[in-house]
C-alpha cells in the first residue's frame, strides 16, 4: 500500500489511497486537488524529497468545502469578582478523498 505525507495548511497529514480526512480550508472552487508528496512509502521502497518528491504528485477530490470542525470554547473567569465571560469558535475545514498517489 502506498503512503505519503503531504503539507497543507501549515500541517503535514501521512496519506493512503481512499483516505478521506478533514484539512483547513482552501480557497479554490475545483473539485480535484494535487499536492506534492514530501516523503512516498510504496511498499519496502521510501523516497524521501528535498523538499518534494520529484514527479511525485497526490491527486484529491473535495467531498465537502464548507464543513465546519467541532466548537472550541474559551472560558474567561475570575473567582469572587463575577467576571465570566465564555467565547466559542469553529474552524472552517474542507474534506477531501485521496484518489491517487503517483
Amino acid at each position: 500500500m502506498k503512503k505519503a505525507i503531504i503539507a497543507t495548511g501549515g500541517k503535514q497529514y501521512v496519506v493512503s489511497e481512499g483516505e478521506t480526512l478533514s484539512i483547513e480550508r482552501l480557497k479554490s472552487d475545483d473539485k480535484t486537488v494535487n499536492f506534492d508528496a514530501l516523503l512516498v512509502v510504496d511498499g519496502d521502497k521510501t523516497t524521501v524529497g528535498v523538499p518534494t518528491v520529484k514527479g511525485a504528485v497526490v491527486k484529491a477530490t473535495v467531498v465537502d468545502a464548507e464543513a465546519r470542525a467541532a466548537k472550541v470554547t474559551a472560558i474567561r473567569y475570575k473567582a469572587k469578582k463575577r467576571v465570566h465571560k465564555v467565547h466559542g469558535h469553529k474552524q472552517h475545514q474542507t474534506v477531501i478523498k485521496i484518489d491517487s498517489i503517483g
